[in-house]
């Protein structure tokens, strides 16, 4: 329907502005071949006449696009129909020009040079005919094809959009199922030693669970909510890590500023499932936000074991990078790794992120 309807609307303004056109077009003309004439009658004629012609320029125009529009007749055919449709609308602009405006309208046998009468056909005057006709052709399809254009530029956009949204909501899928797969192994093992700060942990997990259920759901979120969602997963660690040393500096100047959800905590789930949890003895994980003018520096580092288990942050940072290249394809961000700890630094310009 939507395609229909710009069809409608542009092929309506085009027939009026062609109309104009005309219009303007042979009542400049007129004065040439009836310089006697009254300006307000050759005006009056000149309307008259072009609406006759709209009679068989119309019709002629949408017989073309239609065997052009039509993918089941072979080029040959369609070529041979279009000829033949060009014609008959030659031979009936002729006898609406030779046998209807020159004697009905203009009150004068029609010439070819003033004097000479022309007959209904002859080499000059077909065309001529055929020249005003393929004019309009050439004005039609011309409108047409970029009006198609255009829509097919609409709606590889919007699958474009729809397939990035996809994907996107696949990736934060994966995401929730993975943190609360490690948060409740980690509330287990609490469980059994009888720790008193379980219900506190469960608390807190509810909390930030809310978080993923309902805000992660949103496109965007102010940057003020994202951070208090890692101050809350920092806490359940917290609680675990008793040895764990914590530092979170922020420096915001737009608490509201949007960001996609899920994009900076999983920085931190991999710097305790990949590093602080593996580390024996006093651990820690540095944290720094900075958000200045839209533009956000995000820095971790955090304690490692000397020797990792294998490959086991790769599909993490696997899935975070897919989505910054989704969202942020300008973004910059570097992973460091020495004997003793991880440092990710992620530079993005929350101003020029790609919206659905």
């Amino acid at each position: 329907m939507p395609g229909r309807k710009s069809k409608l609307y542009v092929h309506l303004l085009f027939w009026i502005l062609y109309y104009i056109l005309e219009v303007y077009l042979d009542f400049y003309w007129s004065r040439y071949q009836f310089p006697d004439a009254e300006w307000q009658v050759r005006l009056q004629n000149t309307v008259i006449l072009e609406l006759g012609y709209l009679l068989v320029k119309i019709p002629l125009a949408y017989a073309l696009l239609y065997v052009y529009e039509r993918t089941d007749i072979r080029r040959f055919l369609a070529c041979i129909l279009s000829v033949i449709i060009f014609i008959a609308a030659v031979l009936a602009h002729r006898f609406f020009t030779h046998y209807i405006i020159y004697p009905h309208i203009y009150g004068v046998v029609e010439t070819l040079d003033g004097k000479q009468p022309s007959g209904f056909m002859n080499g000059l005057v077909a065309f001529n005919s055929f020249m005003d006709l393929i004019f309009m052709a050439g004005l039609i399809f011309g409108v047409e094809i970029t009006r198609q254009k255009n829509l097919l530029k609409e709606q590889i956009s919007k699958l474009k959009s729809e397939k990035l949204d996809q994907e996107l909501t696949m990736l934060k899928a994966q995401i929730n199922p993975h943190f609360l797969f490690n948060t409740l192994n980690n509330i287990y093992g609490m469980a059994l030693k009888k720790a008193d700060e379980t219900p506190d942990v469960i608390l807190q997990l509810s909390k930030v669970m809310r978080y993923n259920i309902y805000e992660a759901a949103e496109r965007y979120i102010s940057i003020d909510k994202d951070v208090e969602n890692i101050k809350d997963f920092l806490q359940i660690q917290k609680i675990r890590h008793h040895d764990l040393v914590i530092r979170l500096n922020e420096n915001i100047d737009n608490p509201s500023q949007e960001i996609s959800p899920l994009i900076l905590i999983q920085f931190v789930e991999n710097a305790f499932k990949h590093g602080v949890s593996e580390t024996f003895g006093q651990s820690f994980i540095h944290i720094d936000i900075q958000l200045n003018n839209g533009v956000l520096h995000y820095h971790i580092e955090n304690s490692k074991e000397e020797k990792p288990h294998g490959n086991s942050t790769k599909i993490g940072l696997k899935n975070i990078r897919r989505q910054l290249e989704l969202l942020y394809p300008k973004h910059i961000l570097t992973v460091e790794t020495t004997n003793e700890r991880y440092i990710v630094t992620l530079i993005i310009d929350l101003n020029d992120t790609f919206r659905f």
